[in-house]
Parts: structure tokens; sequence; C-alpha cells
């Protein structure tokens, strides 16, 4: 049982699932105690934006596990907050995910049931997983700059307004933006092993694990252990016709071999592009005008019943 050697810390977002997550919280937080004992399991709700990462970033040394409860939010805050604490008292990470899109939970193996997902502990792998790091911002699951980006970015706002969640709000989201922003971009990204990509491109995404926007999976191969980013470039022009096929076909993977849709690998990128497009990193807005993007070789140790 790989939490019995510590004790373990609890950072729960009370407003994921719109509210949803005070419960759970306490759900998970009850469930910890009475596997690990009542005094090995510390509690900490956020309160506001940033502040799961500091909470994380003073764990090292204290705790031997952090867990997150929320969505993807939440895991970009703590993962950056951990990679703040020097690697040897570094905490593992762990996750319970209540969020919309949960792509980093589908990467891991977690499940969407808070007591399932608490079980799932009990025997979980522990495994050294990679953290990408863009301009000194880390990242679990994805970066992602153009049509990708701006699909993620409308989410938030969408989600907030309607209160849908998952790939039924991605779906809206990107078909809104395919038909009214199917904008284009130069790009100039230099690999590390020295070759330049230059290409006018509708998205460019950059992944750890495979999946974004709630189990689309833009590079179906992405393995989180391997030291690479896998990548994913539309070229431009499409029509927004052909370019809706493509979108729709990526949720089961079924992108990879169309015309005009690239793929590569590499541990890091410099990237430059004619004018600044919508950029996420783990559904988050990211705002720079060049971006220097690389992998942290095991960074994490993670609870992965999956990997």
């Amino acid at each position: 049982m790989p939490m019995n050697d510590g004790n373990v810390l609890l950072i729960a977002n009370p407003a994921a699932q719109r509210g949803n997550g005070e419960q759970a919280a306490h759900i998970a937080r009850d469930l910890l105690a009475e596997w690990l004992g009542e005094g090995a399991v510390s509690f900490e709700f956020t309160e506001r934006p940033g502040h799961a990462t500091e909470i994380a970033a003073a764990a090292g040394g204290r705790y031997a596990s952090v867990i997150a409860l929320g969505g993807d939010g939440m895991v970009h805050e703590v993962v950056n907050g951990l990679m703040r604490v020097p690697q040897a008292d570094r905490p593992r990470f762990g996750l319970i995910p209540v969020g919309s899109g949960n792509d980093y939970a589908r990467t891991l193996g977690m499940v969407e049931s808070v007591p399932d997902a608490v079980v799932q502990f009990l025997d979980a792998n522990e495994v050294a997983v990679d953290v990408g790091c863009c301009n000194g911002e880390y990242f679990a699951e994805t970066l992602s700059w153009g049509l990708d980006a701006a699909i993620a970015l409308d989410t938030v706002e969408r989600r907030l307004r309607t209160g849908e969640q998952g790939t039924i709000l991605y779906l809206k989201s990107g078909l809104d933006q395919l038909l009214h922003h199917l904008d284009t971009f130069k790009l100039e990204a230099t690999l590390d092993d020295g070759r330049v990509i230059s290409d006018s491109v509708h998205l460019l995404t950059i992944q750890v694990g495979p999946t974004y926007g709630g189990g689309f999976r833009i590079c179906p191969e992405a393995d989180p252990t391997d030291g690479l980013f896998d990548l994913c470039y539309a070229s431009a022009p499409m029509s927004v016709l052909e370019a809706t096929f493509k979108f729709l076909r990526a949720k089961d993977a079924h992108h990879t071999k169309f015309k005009n849709i690239h793929f590569d690998r590499a541990s890091s990128l410099q990237i430059t592009f004619d004018r600044r497009p919508p950029c996420q990193i783990d559904g988050e807005p990211h705002i720079a005008d060049s971006y220097d993007v690389s992998i942290v070789p095991g960074a994490l140790t993670v609870f992965a019943p999956a990997l």
C-alpha cells in the first residue's frame, strides 16, 4: 500500500464541478483517514487562484504524498507548486478527478468516482513521469496554440455560463471556434535535434499525455514516461468543412492519417509565430511573444494505475 509510508496532504478545490468539490473533498478525506489513520491525513481547501501552487510548494519535506482533488486546472497549480520543491524532498503526486475535462486523470488511469479513486491508491503503481516547461511555467499534460488553444480557453467561459462539462463542452466550443475563428499563423519551431518546422498552421499542440479537451486523443502515442513531447500541427489552409470533419474525427484518434495533420517528437523546442496566437497551458492562458519549451524527464513520482 504505497501511501502508508508517510503523511498525506489533500488539496481540494471546493468550487470544482460547480461546487461539488467541497462535498467530494470531505468524502475523500474521510476515506483516506479511515485507511491511513486520522493523524496521517492533512486537508486544505484552496481559496483563490494560485493558492494550490503555494500550498504544494510548502509541502516539501513535510509530506510523503500530495493528493489534488479537482480538475486539470488544479493539477496545473499543484504540479507547479511541487516543481518548486527540490527533487529529493518532492512529495509523490496523486489525483482524485473532480473536474470537467479530467485529461490528466485519463493519462494516469484514475476513475471519476471519489470512493473508487481512493481505492485505486491502495495498489496503484508509483511511476516517475515527465513534466513540461514553457517559459518557466510547468505543465502536466498539454500546451497549445491557435485554434486548439482558442477552444480550450473558450470552454472556461462557456462552462461558467452553461454548466456543461466534458466532451460536449469541448465539442460546442470547437464548432463555434471553427466557424468563426479558423485563423492562420506562421510557425517557426526549432527542435532539439536542429530540425526546423516552418509552416502556416491553424494549430500546434505539444503533449506530455495523449489527450486534451475531455478525451480528444490528439497525440494518441504520447507517453508521459519516454522523455519526449509528442507534437501535432495542422497546416493551413483548410476550409471550415474540412477542418470540422478532422476535428470531429480526433475524438477517437481517427485524424492521424489525414493530409495537413502532422506529427513529430522532441525534448525541447524554440517557437515563434508571426503574431501572437491564443495559447493555453493545461487549460490556462499563457501570454508571450516567444516560447522556450522543454521536458523535465521523470520529474514527478505519481500514483498511476494505467502506467
